[in-house]
């Protein structure tokens, strides 16, 4: 049964006039009287009652129209679904995100993405840490990751959103806590409090980067898998860490922050998708995403 029978036998039910119901239809009437005998034949039953004065409905016609009415105006609305999903208003996009560094710039990026587009749905992955984002972005799992530069994976594109700073958190009472900067060789002997080796930890990385290039290799004796625990076991006592001014917000009773002695350390955050992912909604989430996290413009104050 074809879908301009349909729209033909709803013409000439609600106009019961072959003539006004072919001019909007916008075709010649034979053709559409023809379409209403071959719907009838299909359905072995006779839908209207005609002759040279007046079009009326069967019941027959009449038990039919409803249904057909339907039918129409759930194709148009999964026509239009439809539509809306390819020019990005709705569908899902995955974004993995780790903890406490995207505190100020996850939020913003969900409540604009809801503004503009609150038939799309963003799935959040948390503790995907900046490693793990990229990796899952490359092969595909992740639509959206936050991850660090530089990315260099083949297929994939990023945009800086942040530019944040390695500062060394660690107890109060600790005696290097009088000091205003930290030089980071002073913590050589010091216990660490660091993200689990091998969970894709870009701080992790840091860390250890900047430990080896003071000449030491850190002595981590606990592992957290968050920034929120990990300052919090540096609060109690446990041992020292080096986190990033974006956590800056984490105040902890019996911990301080300080900045770093030297050149001012910088990691820069970032959005990465593939480039050959074809997506709409993707689409839509980055251009959100443009307007709502700027490129900002790199640091060149003298350190």
């Amino acid at each position: 049964m074809e879908l301009r029978y349909l729209t033909s036998f709803v013409a000439v039910a609600e106009e019961l006039h072959f003539g006004r119901a072919a001019k909007r239809l916008q075709m010649a009437q034979p053709p559409l009287s023809q379409q209403i005998r071959q719907l009838e034949k299909e359905l072995g039953v006779q839908l209207f009652e005609r002759n040279t004065r007046s079009v009326r409905l069967t019941s027959a016609g009449q038990s039919f129209l409803k249904p057909v009415r339907t039918v129409l105006d759930d194709l148009d609305i999964a026509v239009r679904v439809a539509k809306a999903a390819g020019q990005g208003e709705y569908g899902r996009v995955s974004v993995g995100f780790a903890g406490a560094s995207t505190h100020a710039t996850l939020p913003v990026l969900t409540r604009a993405v809801r503004a503009a587009h609150p038939g799309l749905e963003l799935v959040m992955r948390g503790q995907t840490y900046a490693n793990v984002a990229l990796a899952r972005v490359a092969d595909g799992s992740l639509d959206l990751g936050f991850v660090r530069l530089p990315v260099t994976q083949p297929g994939v594109e990023a945009r800086m959103i942040a530019e944040e700073e390695l500062v060394c958190a660690l107890p109060s009472d600790h005696p290097l806590a009088s000091q205003e900067r930290i030089d980071v060789a002073d913590l050589a002997d010091e216990p660490f409090v660091s993200f689990p080796a091998n969970a894709g930890s870009s701080l992790r990385d840091a860390t250890f980067r900047v430990c080896e290039e003071a000449g030491f290799n850190p002595r981590v004796v606990q592992e957290a898998p968050d920034s929120y625990t990990i300052l919090a076991l540096v609060a109690a006592g446990v041992g020292v860490t080096l986190t990033l001014s974006s956590c800056l917000h984490i105040q902890q009773t019996g911990m301080v922050h300080r900045p770093l002695a030297g050149p001012t350390i910088r990691l820069q955050s970032a959005l990465a998708w593939r480039t050959d992912n074809p997506s709409a909604a993707l689409r839509s989430v980055l251009a959100v995403a443009r307007e709502a996290l700027p490129t900002p413009t790199p640091s060149r104050r003298p350190d």
